[in-house]
């Protein structure tokens, strides 16, 4: 199962991309979180203690690496580079593991769509496509906000991508700019979940006011999830009604997942 968080910045998508890596490690099976954002802060999500974190290296970051594979330098233009490097060894080799949740992180460059590409671009594109794992695993991209990913075409490989909102009107208009986008790449499997909910009316709201995405879940308002980070502490242990909620959309999930690897 391969999913995809995305959402407006700051509405908590690194917060549910933790607590379900946390949901389905705890079940035993085998996940793969992936920190895509520019500035990574997945492993703090999910409490990764400060001697792991400090052997994270965004893979975009690592020009040496990223020469060897592509032959070209990061950041030249022109010339000749490999377009589809070898990558498979590098999800093992650059992650590390923490409570059975697996980390990697990507880093961002600019992706170039139908534009420009370079060979950091090269790198994280064949990374992304190649991320494949046996029918029981797990995983889960923490996108960098907005929609650009999805213009980009970097996520059309995944079974189902989750758009984060808080029930607000502008929340809910990035939601339907990603719909779009998300369908124009023929990504039709979306879930919409709300975040920061304080109260049944803006439950209510959510339900009523979604861009015609299935609601997965929500996750209620807790000045805990603060707290958490503050203190660098899991939210999935810190705050057990957000756990308890990312249990219900993990079940949800799975049995979607199900359904469809039947119908296929």
């Amino acid at each position: 199962m391969k999913l995809a968080i995305s959402g407006k910045g700051g509405v908590g998508k690194t917060t549910l991309a933790a607590l379900l890596a946390q949901v389905y490690a705890d079940t035993g099976r085998d996940v793969l979180a992936v920190d895509a954002d520019p500035s990574p802060c997945l492993a703090g999500a999910l409490g990764f203690p400060d001697a792991l974190r400090a052997q994270l290296h965004p893979i975009a970051e690592m020009d040496e690496l990223i020469e060897e594979r592509t032959g070209a330098k990061p950041g030249t233009v022109g010339g000749f580079f490999t377009l589809n490097p070898r990558v498979d060894d590098l999800p093992e080799r650059y992650s590390v593991t923490h409570r059975g949740v697996r980390l990697l992180e990507m880093g961002s460059v600019d992706l170039g769509g139908s534009g420009c590409i370079c060979p950091e671009s090269a790198m994280l594109k064949t990374l992304f496509t190649h991320l494949l794992f046996r029918d029981e695993d797990v995983l889960i991209m923490d996108m960098y906000a907005g929609v650009e990913h999805l213009g980009r075409a970097t996520v059309d490989f995944v079974d189902a991508l989750i758009v984060v909102v808080e029930p607000t009107r502008r929340s809910l208009g990035t939601a339907l700019q990603i719909k779009k986008l998300a369908n124009d790449i023929g990504l039709e499997r979306l879930w919409l979940v709300g975040n920061k909910v304080r109260n049944e009316d803006e439950a209510k709201f959510l339900h009523e006011e979604s861009p015609g995405l299935p609601v997965l879940g929500i996750l209620p308002a807790d000045l805990a999830v603060q707290e958490a980070d503050r203190l660098g502490t899991a939210v999935y242990d810190h705050v057990p009604a957000l756990r308890q909620s990312a249990h219900e959309m993990g079940r949800l999930l799975a049995a979607s997942q199900l359904s469809i690897s039947t119908d296929r």
